[in-house]
């Protein structure tokens, strides 16, 4: 999983949302940010091999955003597995491959957060507003060689694997390999990301 950056957990309030995924990693999380003008905050848990998983909330402190908040937050109904994300050095020709393969990722667009100390985290990254498969097929980030978030998370967990499920998996498939993926894909009902957790108590399913 070397490729992975982080994992993406979406819930409705970030108070109660972090603390059920404390229960269940049985680990404490670590701070996050606002992502201001977007409508969301988020708290972090730190992973193996530079990795992290981010529980992503409506920020109830911030004015409506001027469009629909990302991974599907005004849609939300109960916290799910929302979507995943790559490292990529090159993010355009990641969009170039993965289009040739009949998958749109969007235009790189730039984005930041403050941290709780007062510095800055920025990175560009693919759009991650476009469907992507219903969010199965990861987006990229480049942090551009500054600081990362898990710069200064303990990583006490680690992303063993992920799955994906999809009605029309050859279709996932083919984006995947495009990106150097070959994470497994089965056919569901609907799209769905799983990732197996290494916790101190033993292995989770996050989905």
């Amino acid at each position: 999983m070397s490729e992975l950056d982080h994992l993406v957990y979406a819930v409705l309030d970030l108070g109660e949302g972090v603390a059920a995924m404390e229960e269940l990693l049985g680990v404490p999380a670590s701070p996050g940010g606002q992502h201001l003008g977007l409508g969301t905050h988020n708290r972090l848990f730190g992973l193996a091999d530079g990795a992290y998983l981010e529980v992503v909330a409506p920020d109830p402190d911030q004015p409506a955003p001027s469009r629909p908040r990302w991974f599907g937050l005004d849609a939300l109904q109960e916290p799910r597995m929302a979507s995943w994300c790559i490292r990529a050095g090159d993010l355009r020709e990641a969009i170039e491959t993965t289009r040739r393969a009949g998958l749109d990722l969007g235009q790189p667009t730039s984005g930041s957060r403050k941290r709780p100390d007062g510095s800055t985290l920025a990175w560009t990254f693919t759009d991650p507003w476009s469907d992507r498969a219903g969010g199965v097929v990861p987006f990229c980030i480049d942090w551009g060689g500054g600081a990362h978030p898990s710069d200064s998370l303990t990583a006490e967990c680690a992303c063993l694997e992920v799955r994906l499920e999809h009605p029309t998996p050859t279709d996932v498939q083919d984006a995947l390999r495009a990106l150097g993926l070959d994470t497994p894909v089965s056919k569901g009902h609907a799209p769905r990301v799983i990732a197996r957790i290494q916790t101190p108590d033993g292995i989770v399913e996050l989905s």
